[in-house]
């Protein structure tokens, strides 16, 4: 058995589907255009520092839409699909990901990006399996502003990608062959568990570890 493991923002996409999400709040008049733009740079700065308070950026990025009928929730998240994540599409992401479900893989995107967002980039992908950071919902399905349990970031992506695994009653160590692409310093948790690291599309932090490490450099949107 083999599996395969993909960050998604900057590996996959050549962007940040969630903090693009916070700037088509903005364009869409959903948040207020300076005040919310401002957070929304700061909560991204920490999260490249690796500083990031998680849960306080759930909160924030939920606010200004959690509050409206599902109908218009909806049709928000199809436009922001269809407006910004669509045309971040590139063919030699979409092929990494086809050669691995071609060879047979076991398969999963995991990201610190919530699932609101994220489920319907993975369906674009056609990867089944998301790991993504959870957002709680209360008894009639609508979203609270906290996040429901352990967020897929940074040691959280270890513990999510083992829940998931002994879900199916498997472990890391039952792949001959485990693979996983991130371009960040973030996930060197999970990348320094799997067998095969690969730093795609690097950070220049993570790019240095990369090459102290000998670990292969991927590069997908050059």
């Amino acid at each position: 058995m083999r599996l395969a493991l993909f960050d998604l923002d900057g590996t996959l996409l050549p962007g940040d589907s969630d903090h693009a999400f916070g700037e088509f709040l903005v364009a869409s008049g959903v948040a207020d255009g300076a005040r919310f733009r401002r957070r929304n740079d700061a909560f991204y700065a920490d999260y490249q520092a690796g500083r990031l308070d998680i849960a306080a950026y759930i909160d924030f990025i939920t606010a200004d839409w959690r509050g409206r009928p599902a109908a218009e929730i909806d049709a928000l998240a199809a436009a922001y699909l269809e407006r910004i994540i669509r045309p971040m599409l590139r063919a030699r992401a979409l092929a990494l990901v086809e050669q691995h479900r071609a060879a047979g893989d076991l398969l999963a995107i995991v990201t610190a990006t919530n699932d609101f967002i994220t489920r319907p980039i993975a369906a674009l992908f056609g990867v089944e399996a998301l790991i993504a950071t959870e957002l709680e919902r209360d008894v009639r399905g609508r979203v609270t502003g906290a996040i429901r349990g352990v967020p897929a970031f940074r040691e959280g992506k270890v513990a999510r990608v083992d829940a998931w695994l002994a879900s199916q009653r498997l472990a890391l160590a039952d792949f001959e062959r485990s693979i996983f692409y991130s371009d960040s310093t973030n996930d060197l948790p999970l990348l320094d568990r799997v067998s095969h690291p690969v730093a795609t599309n690097p950070g220049p932090a993570l790019e240095r570890v990369a090459r102290e490490r000998g670990w292969p450099v991927l590069e997908l949107f050059t």
